[in-house]
């Protein structure tokens, strides 16, 4: 028979929902942050090579993203969510609404 306390799985529930709505937020921030950061990088980027100035090999810049993509698929995530039940599921629905509300 399993021993399973309610109380400990809701102060697990909670407590992951906070630690997850405060992450999602910050998280939200720093990705406007690294997206103004890198359009302005791509801008100057742009803007030198049409002066001449630099010269940039777009298909070779790009090609690393098609990589990370590659990589990324190869990851089991549901299963190890599948571990941590209560904890990942309380954590999960605070970042998405901490991510949503940033």
């Amino acid at each position: 028979m399993l021993d399973v306390d309610p109380t400990t799985l809701a102060l697990e529930f909670g407590g992951s929902a906070v630690i997850g709505g405060v992450l999602g937020f910050a998280t939200k921030q720093v990705a406007k942050l690294v997206a103004i950061i890198i359009g302005t990088q791509l801008m100057a980027f742009r803007y030198l090579e049409s002066q001449e100035i630099l010269i940039v090999d777009w298909n070779r810049l790009s090609a690393g993203l098609v990589e990370t993509q590659e990589r990324a698929d190869e990851i089991h995530w549901l299963e190890s969510m599948l571990s941590m039940l209560s904890v990942g599921a309380g954590f999960t629905s605070g970042f998405l609404i901490g991510f949503h509300r940033g």
